[in-house]
């Protein structure tokens, strides 16, 4: 008689959960990216209500700081009542409020539509970090969670590519909040049938967690923090998780900027049409993924689980690559090309933050909180940098905004430093992967 091996049904539903998790997170960006896609078709159409790039930047940027807000309770709710649940409930959210926009009429709705949209979004990443931390060993974290970051860079491609070609095909910017919203919520029906919180759920022992977590010690196989306060208590005192919100500020704020705004850099600055750019601006994201994949290899190959010497370069690297983009080119090529250089050097380091680093200071308790904290400051970030590069694009042009990301990029370089040099240099803490 042929008996499935406990080890073998557990690499299933770990597979089974790994792509459910990495769908389903992509798909939200169906719902993310394309107000960035419909962004010059509807400054073409509500112009004459006063909307221009400073007040698309500012619905953007309100939209970040709801999305801020979110991940802080959201983590919080995340830890507390699971991740399949949270995961799930929003999606249904940000098809509801995307159903909202594209139904639209004006520049109010889009600002109540757009930060209720990103407000539910943020529900989405805690709940995949929660599941990851029941689903996988720690000492898995390193590529689980590299694998997994690539979903929104996936997602983000997906979403430009497919809404640029119905844009190509003459479907206006309502057909495309439509559109997404449908896309999205069949699969949170998938998703819904596929996906399990834990590997208890289905009669299979959970994964060890990390040893090193800051709430191991207290109670090693629990699965919520014993209390709230004890839970965020134990964050705020830690220096190293404090740098780390400093360096997702910089960070995150950096990828919102690149993240809106270069399907409309393209087609002011490179001189592409709306759905060349909103196709050309997936180069971004999929440099990304080759730096995601890179970064985590050399992290843990050479640099022993180190990761502030990667973002001190990334740092200096985008400090040149933003200051050419401030100068006004001849053509499209140059401009594509400093494009995809930024999220090569931008995305890897960037996936540190709220993946591997979150797991490994939360464990199996506290993950989602600190996939939370660590994104919620983040996007506080993201909202002033959105709505600084619309109002210097739209008073001064594109050459004052990257110059303004320069300067932040050459900060963040010299927080990195001072986290590698204060939290990093010795034998390393994170474990191996391998």
């Amino acid at each position: 008689m042929f008996v499935i091996r406990p080890r073998a049904s557990l690499r299933h539903w770990q597979f089974r959960t790994a792509a459910s998790l990495f769908v389903g997170y992509g798909a939200y960006y169906l719902c993310r990216s394309n107000l960035a896609i419909a962004a010059p078709l509807l400054i073409r159409e509500f112009g004459s209500q006063g909307l221009n790039k400073e007040v698309l930047g500012q619905i953007a940027s309100v939209g970040v700081l709801f999305y801020a807000a979110g991940k802080v309770v959201n983590g919080v709710l995340g830890d507390f009542m699971g991740g399949k649940k949270i995961f799930l409930l929003g999606m249904v959210g940000a098809v509801a409020a995307t159903v909202v926009f594209g139904l639209g009429q004006g520049v109010g709705v889009f600002f109540v539509a757009w930060a209720a949209n990103r407000l539910v979004q943020s529900m989405g990443w805690a709940g995949l970090v929660k599941t990851t931390a029941h689903w996988f060993s720690y000492r898995a974290y390193g590529r689980i969670m590299g694998l997994l970051s690539l979903s929104f860079l996936a997602g983000d491609i997906a979403a430009k590519l497919a809404l640029g070609q119905l844009l190509r095909l003459g479907v206006g910017w309502r057909g495309l909040f439509l559109v997404a919203a449908a896309t999205l919520a069949l699969v949170a029906l998938i998703d819904w049938f596929a996906l399990r919180d834990s590997p208890a759920s289905v009669g299979l022992p959970e994964p060890p967690t990390n040893p090193d977590s800051l709430f191991t010690s207290a109670d090693p196989v629990a699965d919520q923090p014993a209390s709230l306060g004890g839970l965020l208590s134990s964050y705020f005192r830690s220096p190293t998780f404090l740098l780390l919100l400093v360096l997702s500020f910089g960070l995150t704020a950096l990828r919102e900027a690149f993240n809106f705004w270069v399907p409309t850099y393209l087609v002011e600055a490179a001189h592409l049409s709306e759905s060349a750019a909103s196709q050309y601006s997936a180069l971004y994201s999929g440099f990304g993924m080759v730096s995601i994949l890179g970064a985590g290899y050399l992290s843990d190959a050479w640099l022993r689980g180190q990761r502030g010497p990667l973002i001190v370069a990334a740092g200096m690297g985008l400090v040149p690559v933003l200051l050419l983009m401030a100068r006004p080119g001849g053509g499209a090529a140059l401009p594509l090309v400093l494009v995809s250089l930024t999220g090569l050097l931008l995305l890897g380091p960037y996936s540190f933050l709220a993946g591997a680093m979150a797991l490994d200071v939360g464990g199996r308790q506290g993950a989602a909180t600190a996939a939370g904290l660590i994104d919620a400051v983040g996007y506080a970030g993201g909202t002033g940098a959105l709505w600084l590069t619309g109002a210097l694009a739209e008073r001064q042009g594109w050459g004052a905004a990257f110059v303004a990301l320069a300067l932040l990029a050459a900060a963040t370089a010299a927080a990195a430093l001072v986290f590698y040099r204060t939290q990093e240099r010795g034998p390393s803490q994170v474990p191996a992967v391998g």
